[in-house]
């Protein structure tokens, strides 16, 4: 067994570091995964972004380089596809010599009534936002496991994996659900490699691929301005994607060394 380390001798800086660290964050081209890399860059990591969409990628990428001290590469990549995400594992050890936290933050949420559910939809929504979370799991494991020093997987799920949400959703809403149940089992099996696992459930946040859904739902384009006057949350505005942001460097930084198995909720108050 690899015990945590104690850090009770350590600055606030030097919690809050991750210089010298590297990041694997999904669906990291735009919206939260890319405000994630970007704070995790701040801190001062390399970070590799994988997504499916290319161009948007690549030029995160070059963007993030171009902030901060560290490094940002791009690999496109289908989180459901089994080797496709052990390439992207043996990318970033190839790349920057190990893998310190790994973000299985890619979804999706297609609206689908139960009536209208078909199996193709419900299999592609669990394959994205459940699969994909254990196959990206797995494969940081296998490489921090085989490393040695431990390290720390955050699992993005959502405050739909705490309850119900508006109807349409319940493919989405059961696959959100089962990342809490798996962040809190692998937390129980990998503790033994020092490896934390912890969740991340945000409510609703303005991100280009919440007003991509709203513009389908509505039938016209809607933009981020319009979202935020229809939102209202109990702490007076709604989400933005560096809300959810800070409480992914928290989680790998070294200020949770003594957190694993929770999920913590970034949700102003609407799971109260």
């Amino acid at each position: 067994m690899t015990a945590i380390a104690d850090v009770s001798d350590r600055s606030i800086d030097q919690l809050l570091s991750l210089a010298g660290r590297t990041c694997v964050i999904t669906g990291g081209a735009r919206g939260l995964g890319r405000a994630i890399a970007s704070r995790l860059m701040e801190a001062g990591a390399n970070a590799l972004i994988a997504d499916l969409e290319a161009a948007t990628g690549e030029t995160a990428a070059v963007e993030l380089t171009s902030q901060f001290q560290g490094r940002c590469l791009f690999s496109r990549t289908d989180v459901t596809d089994t080797t496709a995400v052990e390439a992207l594992a043996n990318l970033a050890v190839e790349s920057f010599g190990g893998i310190d936290v790994w973000v299985n933050n890619a979804g999706v949420f297609p609206f689908r009534s139960l009536d209208e559910m078909d199996a193709d939809t419900w299999d592609t929504v669990m394959a994205v936002n459940t699969r994909g979370v254990m196959l990206g799991a797995r494969e940081a494991a296998r490489h921090m496991t085989a490393a040695g020093r431990g390290g720390t997987i955050i699992n993005i799920a959502s405050t739909a994996g705490f309850r119900g949400v508006s109807p349409g959703l319940s493919a989405y809403v059961a696959s959100k659900h089962a990342v809490r149940g798996l962040t809190r089992q692998l937390a129980l099996e990998l503790a033994p490699h020092a490896i934390r696992v912890l969740g991340i459930a945000p409510t609703y946040c303005v991100t280009e691929g919440n007003l991509l859904a709203a513009q389908e739902m509505g039938g016209t384009e809607v933009t981020g301005a319009e979202i935020a006057a229809m939102v209202s949350t109990p702490l007076g505005r709604v989400g933005v994607p560096d809300d959810v942001a800070r409480a992914a460097l928290f989680c790998a930084s070294d200020m949770a060394m003594f957190m694993t198995g929770s999920t913590l909720l970034v949700d102003a108050a609407e799971t109260a």
